[in-house]
């Protein structure tokens, strides 16, 4: 997978932000005529044959058949054993606008792009995936690996992974970019993982009986752009899950527990907290669905203890809207615990300096309100949401912040 490092970019740099709108635009106009297009396909297609309700319905499905099968140029290899040999990546793309007390923040970029490949063949899997950051020259644009695994399957239920790979926990953390919810992750998540996502190690994953399943692996905190072990430290991460059978509150429930055991260092990838605790739930009755988090993280390093508490409650409209609104709330033991999230941090004044001196303060909190537009899945979907949130800085040293913000995103995988 390639996750774009996003860069702070001036906002007097007026010529590269119209350009990226322009591409923004291009994306969006594509998107819109590809949907128009098939739209148009369906009404002629009714005309020409009936406009029964039957009828459309099986037009709709093959219009909708068509657009997923769009996908089918990233498998290059299947067989009947099961062994394949597939493209892998994903695009992503934002438009972002923030205006606060401290100063305000607008761009349009390119978020995430990766590419790469997975394969099976028997027991094994393996996969390969560059990050990309497309707002840089073509020459500057390698970031780093991502996936660069094998996966050993020792049963149906278990499988052993080495080398780079995702290290999730809390309910975003664990959650991939290609199926969030919001166009960010939470800042609960941002505050307590380990952002860089991707670490080399080793770890097992198994389903059990009765609906429970864990992951555990051990990693080192090397930040290496490749495979490396030789800087740094390492953590231990332990997570479990169990699925909940189907009663009056719910139809699918599902509740889990994450640990990690931090042996922090100074040149090390990871979040400055020696341990962190996160216990997560999502639950759906009908169209309704409820997500929580609720974690806390034991710092080292200047780093002071933090808490925090994620409520995201969701309506499905139908199979393609989507509605989303979310709580979120952190508190630090001591001063300038507490960061901010990816564009509230990014605010300047008038001058063109940043407002949020050092980003940090002791309490946040957010409300965020949005929509999701599935146009074949998450596979493709576009996003936007208009979010409030307010830090408290008790030391009074810059990182008090008080603002809106809306943001526009697509998101795109195969």
């Amino acid at each position: 997978m390639i996750v774009i490092n996003m860069k702070n970019q001036s906002l007097t740099n007026k010529s590269s932000v119209r350009v990226k709108t322009i591409i923004a635009l291009a994306v969006a106009t594509s998107l819109t005529t590809s949907l128009a297009h098939a739209q148009t396909s369906t009404a002629n297609e009714n005309n020409q044959i009936s406009t029964t309700t039957s009828q459309n319905t099986e037009v709709n499905k093959s219009t909708e058949s068509s657009l997923a099968d769009a996908w089918d140029f990233a498998d290059l290899y299947e067989n009947e054993q099961g062994d394949y040999f597939k493209l892998s990546g994903r695009l992503q793309l934002d438009s972002s606008w923030v205006d606060s007390d401290q100063g305000d923040f607008n761009d349009t970029l390119w978020r995430r792009f990766r590419f790469g490949f997975k394969g099976k063949y028997g027991e094994f899997k393996v996969a390969l995936e560059a990050d990309i950051n497309l707002n840089d020259s073509l020459g500057d644009s390698y970031n780093r690996l991502t996936d660069a695994n094998i996966g050993w399957s020792l049963d149906k239920d278990t499988e052993l992974k080495f080398l780079k790979q995702s290290t999730g926990f809390t309910l975003d953390g664990r959650t991939s970019s290609k199926k969030l919810l919001t166009p960010e992750r939470n800042n609960l998540t941002n505050n307590l993982w380990f952002t860089s996502e991707y670490f080399t190690g080793v770890s097992v994953k198994s389903k059990l009986s009765d609906d429970w399943s864990y992951k555990t692996g051990i990693f080192s905190s090397d930040g290496s752009d490749e495979i490396s072990i030789s800087e740094a430290s390492y953590f231990a991460m332990f997570s479990t899950s169990k699925k909940l059978a189907k009663n009056n509150l719910w139809d699918k429930g599902e509740v889990s527990l994450d640990y990690v055991y931090n042996d922090t260092h100074e040149d090390g990838y990871t979040r400055d907290f020696s341990q962190v605790i996160s216990t997560s739930s999502k639950f759906q009755q009908n169209d309704w669905g409820l997500q929580s988090d609720i974690s806390w993280g034991k710092g080292d390093l200047g780093q002071s203890d933090l808490f925090g508490v994620v409520v995201m409650p969701t309506y499905q409209q139908n199979e393609k809207i989507q509605w989303v609104a979310r709580y979120t709330y952190l508190s630090s033991s001591e001063d300038n615990g507490v960061r901010l999230g990816r564009y509230d941090s990014k605010v300047v004044d008038e001058y063109g300096q940043s407002s949020v001196d050092g980003e940090r303060g002791d309490k946040y909190q957010e409300v965020y309100a949005g929509v999701n537009w599935f146009i074949n899945e998450h596979k493709l979907k576009l996003q936007a949401g208009l979010q409030y949130a307010k830090m408290d800085d008790n030391a009074n040293d810059g990182g008090a912040y008080d603002g809106w913000s809306f943001t526009v995103a697509m998101r795109s995988y195969w």
